[in-house]
């Protein structure tokens, strides 16, 4: 099975482009995803990350997820931590503190997850850090954000999908609210709020020399994509409850059955579209103004207009549902599992999934480099580090310590 190509392979003959994050060093002092996510995007596309870790057992995200032979790393890790060096710290000794803040010095970026004061109970707030490095761009991403009431308490995504008011809206009516998606959205999100900001500040940086504090709470960035949920409440009163897979501004809009226990999601926004679902369903009386032609018509006999749907798509298999919606051009797609992405023609050419080969564990298959850049296309240099990996080489390298000084440092376990 061929899973996909790297896209950043240049064409035969062409000199692989400089990347537009070549020369720009950040420090990924974060665990897990929040955060660290968007120091893998610019690791991508060419910065220097060093991933700064405990050095007894790292990053827990090493042992989150399914095994691998790498006993350092499970399948999750070597995803999301790539594009990467290992370098191992201990922040809780006064002498790593003291490495750490030479690192900042020749750094560009720092990203940190902890929960916030953290840093300054380890003297090492934002005044400390910006006296070691004035253009210091710093992003802070934590559940509740850096000021407030509740900025001391846990955050995870599943908490901020909670709080942040997604989860109340996924599920069916009258059900329990559900866990939108098995992943962890909110982290991701998060992570992409927190790289648009590290370039903006990086622009500011340009003019002015000076870096910022960049702060990013996870339900802030939950609650950013819930549409016109709040003007709705502020204006109406209104309170958006569980749809299901349906939505209150379109009918027919869900997911459905086919008769070979597949799914494919439709959905029809407008008047015109519906007209070409009846015609592709072989009832255009259907689409009549009388009937359910107007989406207020629709709306008003959700449940009927979607019964009529339900019964068409469970008599036929998924492939001619799909064939009759796609000659009508009917929005409709397959409700992919990872096994139907995996044999996914579309998938395959456009190259979203890369296959890395990964020392000690095999060839490893994940999500490809996004965004797709025409003329300097990112890269996946390599998944996860081992634990420390490049500890000596940038202590030595970087800082200028000697293999002496890196001896007493194993010892004492600061590295």
């Amino acid at each position: 099975m061929e899973p996909g190509h790297a896209r950043q392979e240049p064409p035969d003959g062409r000199r692989e482009p400089r990347l537009p994050m070549q020369g720009v060093r950040i420090l990924d002092l974060g665990t897990f995803l929040a955060g660290p996510h968007a120091a893998s995007i610019f690791g991508e596309f060419g910065a220097e990350v060093l991933k700064i870790e405990h050095p007894l057992a790292g990053d827990p995200m090493r042992r989150f997820g399914s095994p691998t032979a790498r006993s350092d790393s499970t399948l999750a890790f070597l995803t999301e931590a790539r594009c990467r060096k290992s370098v191992t710290l201990d922040l809780r000794q006064a002498e790593g503190r003291e490495l750490f803040l030479k690192l900042v010095a020749k750094s560009d970026v720092l990203i940190e997850n902890f929960r916030p004061e953290t840093l300054e109970q380890w003297g090492m707030g934002w005044d400390v850090l910006r006296e070691a490095n004035e253009g210091l761009v710093f992003l802070r991403v934590s559940g509740y954000g850096q000021t407030g009431p509740y900025r001391r308490r846990s955050g995870f995504a599943h908490i901020a999908h909670a709080y942040g008011g997604l989860s109340y809206h996924a599920g069916f009516p009258g059900e329990s609210p559900v866990v939108p998606g098995t992943v962890p959205l909110g982290d991701y999100i998060s992570s992409l709020y927190g790289a648009i900001g590290i370039l903006l500040a990086l622009r500011h940086r340009e003019k002015t020399g000076r870096g910022q504090v960049i702060d990013v709470a996870i339900f802030e960035s939950v609650f950013r994509t819930l549409d016109e949920i709040a003007g709705a409440y502020a204006l109406y009163g209104k309170i958006r409850e569980r749809e299901g897979a349906g939505s209150f501004v379109a009918v027919p809009h869900g997911h459905f059955r086919t008769n070979d226990d597949k799914w494919v999601a439709i959905a029809c926004t407008t008047d015109r579209m519906f007209e070409r679902l009846a015609a592709a369903m072989d009832k255009p009386e259907l689409a009549a103004p009388d009937v359910y032609g107007r989406q207020e018509k629709r709306l008003e006999a959700r449940d009927d207009v979607n019964a009529l749907v339900i019964a068409w798509v469970e008599s036929l298999e998924r492939e001619e549902v799909m064939r009759r919606c796609l000659d009508a051009e009917v929005p409709c797609g397959k409700v992919n599992s990872i096994a139907d992405i995996f044999e996914d023609e579309h998938f395959r050419e456009r190259g979203t999934l890369a296959t890395i080969d990964v020392p000690g564990v095999g060839e490893v298959t994940v999500p490809n480099v996004l965004p797709i850049l025409s003329e300097t296309p990112g890269r996946i240099s390599g998944l996860a580090p081992a634990l420390g990996d490049a500890t000596v080489a940038v202590l030595g390298e970087l800082l200028g310590l000697s293999a002496e000084d890196i001896s007493r440092l194993e010892a004492q376990k600061i590295i």
